[in-house]
């Protein structure tokens, strides 16, 4: 600042000399006319430079910036360097403002951004999504007036209202989106801003209700047996002369259903051993032909003679593989064989190779399944036919297992059915499992 007073007073100081010599030498008009002159040349360049300065403002861009002398150069030199910082500052921003808009379209929920009156101010790809709005035409609008289901419309005017607990969200299926459940939350910021927040849980809802339907379809498979056991105990308790005949056949079918819930509770530790995260898969190169003759005899006991049971080893490949979960997946698919398919029926083991990757498929003539069964089969407990699966011995649980053990070795459960023709069901093993 010093240096621009100094710049300033030299020319003043100058002038002032040459108007006090003139005064001197010739008389004090001639000095005022000089003083007249000198300062109508410098109004009129000031001017200039603040005529090109407003036309700059105009358009105030740092390569247009004016060039000049004297103070002014000073002036825009300051302007230049206040310039440059702000272009700097607002590129600097811009980038924050694109790596938060990032961020924000990376976050696994919806996030909208609400004014006190519930119109948008800004909203996240996935709130657009979830909401099915438009960022650039749903701008400013009344979110209400976009998502008019009752719940939500609630819900917000208790916020507004004070009356709503934040710490309860609001579930809810989207009008256009029937097939989704969200999990949306206001949390209020600033001045009276809130932020909408948005989860999609329609997996987190369908797990829930497969736990709610196994626990349930748990305690039903468990009572059925308790119940005939217990009815037995008691029989035999209040028939002291019962026949020695009579008490056979009551331990016989205490003992079958025993056994049953046996079964029940080795499949449900089966499972739960597949699903733990911390057991690892313990793999060893597996013979096929001797585990395939091994699941073929175990079929023939199990069918007792009353099925057409064949082997076709197509493919001599060794499998990369755990033995045990191995045999009892395969065992699982020939047991559901054998027990769905009739007396006289047909059924084929087969090991074989698609495109380099090892099959293993168990074809049958049985009852088949419905197409609208099939995507279901590996749900716990879900069973086409209750009242035939009880009969037959099945626990409900076998294509669960198969199906855990198949993701465990990398593989894809394929099921093709007609439903009185048949079923195949295959087990396809990726390429680099196959051992030569």
């Amino acid at each position: 600042m010093q240096g621009f007073w100094l710049r300033l007073s030299i020319p003043i100081v100058l002038v002032t000399l040459v108007a006090l010599l003139l005064w001197g030498v010739f008389s004090a008009m001639p000095a005022l006319l000089f003083m007249l002159l000198v300062l109508l040349i410098v109004m009129a360049l000031h001017a200039r430079q603040l005529y090109r300065l407003g036309r700059w403002l105009h358009d105030a861009r740092i390569e247009t910036i004016p060039e000049a002398g004297g103070i002014w150069d000073e002036v825009f030199s300051q302007l230049y360097k206040m310039v440059k910082r702000h272009n700097q500052t607002k590129s600097e921003l811009a980038t924050e403002l694109q790596h938060i808009e990032q961020a924000t379209a990376a976050l696994p929920e919806g996030v909208a951004i609400l004014n006190e009156a519930n119109r948008i101010e800004w909203c996240n790809p996935l709130a657009q999504q979830h909401f099915d709005l438009d960022a650039e035409h749903d701008f400013m609008q009344d979110i209400t007036y976009l998502v008019r289901q009752p719940e939500f419309v609630e819900y917000l005017q208790e916020s507004l209202l004070g009356e709503s607990n934040f710490s309860e969200p609001l579930v809810m299926r989207p009008a256009r989106h029937d097939d989704m459940v969200l999990s949306i939350k206001l949390i209020p910021y600033g001045v009276n801003k809130r932020l909408l927040i948005s989860r999609d849980i329609t997996q987190l809802e369908r797990i829930e209700a497969m736990r709610r339907d196994f626990v349930a379809n748990v305690s039903h498979e468990l009572r059925t047996p308790l119940t005939v056991v217990n009815g037995f105990v008691e029989n035999l308790q209040d028939m002291p002369d019962l026949s020695r005949d009579d008490a056979r056949r009551a331990l016989q079918l205490m003992a079958e259903q025993t056994r049953r819930m046996e079964n029940l509770v080795a499949d449900l530790l089966t499972l739960s051993h597949l699903e733990n995260d911390q057991s690892p898969l313990l793999e060893e190169t597996v013979d096929m032909g001797a585990l395939l003759d091994e699941i073929y005899r175990e079929g023939q006991m199990l069918s007792g003679g009353s099925h057409a049971l064949r082997l076709e080893v197509v493919n001599n490949a060794k499998l990369l593989g755990n033995r045990g979960e191995l045999h009892s997946a395969f065992g699982n698919l020939l047991s559901n064989a054998i027990r769905y398919t009739p007396e006289g029926g047909s059924i084929l083991l087969r090991w074989a190779e698609r495109d380099g990757q090892p099959v293993f498929s168990v074809q049958d003539s049985g009852i088949g399944i419905a197409a609208q069964h099939i995507p279901r089969l590996t749900e716990r407990f879900y069973r086409v036919d209750r009242s035939r699966s009880r009969e037959t011995g099945g626990t409900g649980l076998g294509l669960a297992i198969v199906k855990h053990i198949a993701m465990r070795h990398q593989a894809k459960l394929e099921i093709l059915s007609d439903e009185g023709k048949g079923s195949t069901f295959a087990l396809v093993f990726p390429v680099k499992r196959a051992s030569h």
